[in-house]
């Protein structure tokens, strides 16, 4: 039986969860001539779906959004940015890591970069970048350990994206940076201790299937608290 490519199926959730957040709670402002701010979900609506960060963890107790906020975005520019890299990153990682291997760096990754942010202070965050710089940090990993002409072109391109993303962040407002350092670190930790040579051990499938099914429940979690807040508080007010 043909199962779905891991990496379309988290673009998929990442689009139906934009789409839902822009319909859950309107944002007045979501409609602008400003490409960063161009529709651009509520806060509100990012919260109530599984947003990230100081005030959703302390205030609201919501440790499970470390897992939702890569699958949410701030705005149309945002989402097509993400996609388009982890469409392009994935699928080399996806190729050399292969499928158990991929998700279980994605995942880590994205969780240890907003863990990371969550630790510096920073108090409301979302996107798809922390695991995108997982992605990052796996490919330098797999550049760096080939020690061969084709490895260090691999290498040396990681880097190059690496000192894109520094620059970035530093001229652009609202930038993640902790999570992209930390996404960076868990991904190149992540694939120094499962490596990407032989054959899938049952241990990568265990963790992969433990990773997965846990995001799937937070996602669930969220879509749920979505529905209940669309169809059963707002008629209410």
């Amino acid at each position: 039986m043909k199962t779905t490519n891991p990496l379309n199926l988290i673009i998929y959730i990442n689009v139906f969860f934009f789409l839902f957040s822009l319909i859950l709670i309107p944002s007045p402002s979501g409609l602008t001539l400003n490409p960063f701010a161009l529709l651009a979900p509520s806060r509100e609506s990012l919260l109530v779906l599984g947003a990230t960060g100081v005030i959703p963890i302390t205030v609201f107790d919501r440790w499970w959004t470390l897992l939702t906020a890569p699958f949410l975005h701030g705005g149309l520019l945002h989402l097509a940015f993400n996609l388009l890299a982890l469409r392009q990153l994935g699928a080399f990682v996806l190729q050399e890591y292969r499928e158990a291997r991929f998700l279980i760096i994605y995942i880590l990754s994205g969780v240890s970069g907003f863990a990371i942010s969550f630790l510096f202070g920073v108090p409301f965050t979302i996107g798809a970048s922390a695991g995108i710089c997982g992605l990052i940090g796996s490919i330098i990993y797999y550049g760096k350990s080939r020690r061969d002409f084709y490895g260090n072109f691999v290498y040396r391109q990681a880097v190059g994206w690496v000192v894109g993303l520094i620059i970035i962040g530093l001229l652009l407002p609202g930038i993640n940076n902790w999570a992209h350092g930390g996404g960076l670190l868990g991904g190149i930790w992540v694939s120094w201790l499962i490596g990407y040579q032989g054959r899938t051990k049952p241990v990568h499938q265990v963790i992969r299937w433990i990773l997965a099914g846990g995001t799937a429940l937070a996602l669930l979690w969220s879509l749920a608290q979505g529905l209940y807040f669309y169809f059963v508080l707002t008629p209410l007010k």
